[in-house]
């Protein structure tokens, strides 16, 4: 496979990335940790029987246990905090400060051996993290204090997420089919816990079936692969610097569903966070 088709795959995950916040939406009423189970699920039974159609399945059992537990974890972690952020939070507040993610990724990465962290790197930061205090801020209503276990939610889904994107770099060797297990295993947990903590609340009606169903498929499922291949086999800069386009794709999709206001605040906000983030990343190259 070239460059240049493993970056335009794993530009698909930007893509489906930004349905996440709807779909997860329409979800409701479902529980966060249900959702993660059903979506999990689908995605990783799905990733299995495209391992198996390809004749891979053997290679899994040479991924080392610690690679499974990374992955897991990362994936695992990410989205029980998402859906939890989006239950206890507008969904495009909530979205918006959990895409913080492309920028977290392009200062950790400025940590790792061989790199540094440039001025260009804060002041990215600073214009990240203003926009993430214009959307906390409320606009007009000012700050909605109801709202602060959601706000911290999403921001630990950002920490999340950029931490497991920087450190999988280190699992090159790792095929994409491994993500078929990490789902897997998240699945399992999520059932687990599900069971243990949450009411049993299942997707209302047609939209919420529907809703779960393209969630397991594309952004908590076919996301995962592409991004996997796109980061190990394509140009991780180029790839970095096109996920910050997910904020803003994201909002503008919630706001043509009818779900966010498309107020000047929410602008700003996204203006800023975006804008900060390819500041951060031209200042990598």
């Amino acid at each position: 496979m070239t460059k240049s088709r493993a970056t335009s795959i794993g530009f698909v995950a930007v893509l489906l990335w930004a349905l996440l916040a709807l779909f997860t939406v329409g979800s409701e009423p479902t529980p966060p940790l249900l959702l993660n189970a059903l979506c999990f699920s689908i995605g990783g039974t799905l990733g299995l029987v495209w391992t198996a159609a390809k004749g891979d399945l053997p290679s899994l059992r040479r991924v080392p246990l610690k690679v499974y537990a990374f992955g897991t974890v990362g994936l695992f972690g990410y989205h029980a905090l998402y859906f939890s952020a989006l239950r206890l939070a507008p969904a495009a507040e909530a979205g918006l400060i959990a895409y913080l993610w492309p920028l977290l990724i392009v200062l950790f990465s400025g940590l790792l051996p061989g790199e540094s962290l440039r001025t260009g790197h804060l002041i990215g930061a600073l214009l990240g993290f203003a926009g993430a205090a214009a959307i906390i801020s409320g606009g007009n209503a000012g700050f909605q204090i109801e709202y602060l276990p959601g706000y911290i939610l999403a921001f630990l889904c950002a920490l999340t997420w950029s931490g497991y994107s920087v450190l999988s770099r280190r699992l090159g060797s790792a095929p994409t089919s491994s993500v078929a297990i990490f789902c897997l295993a998240s699945a399992l947990a999520s059932w687990i816990l599900h069971f243990s903590l949450e009411e049993t609340v299942w997707p209302a009606g047609g939209l919420g079936w529907a809703s779960t169903l393209l969630l397991g498929v594309g952004p908590v499922g076919l996301a995962f692969y592409v991004w996997d291949i796109g980061v190990k086999q394509g140009d991780i800069q180029l790839l970095g610097t096109s996920s910050y386009a997910a904020p803003l794709l994201s909002t503008l999709v919630l706001v043509l569903a009818g779900i966010a206001e498309p107020g000047w605040p929410l602008a700003l906000a996204a203006a800023l966070i975006t804008g900060g983030a390819v500041l951060a990343a031209k200042s990598s190259a």
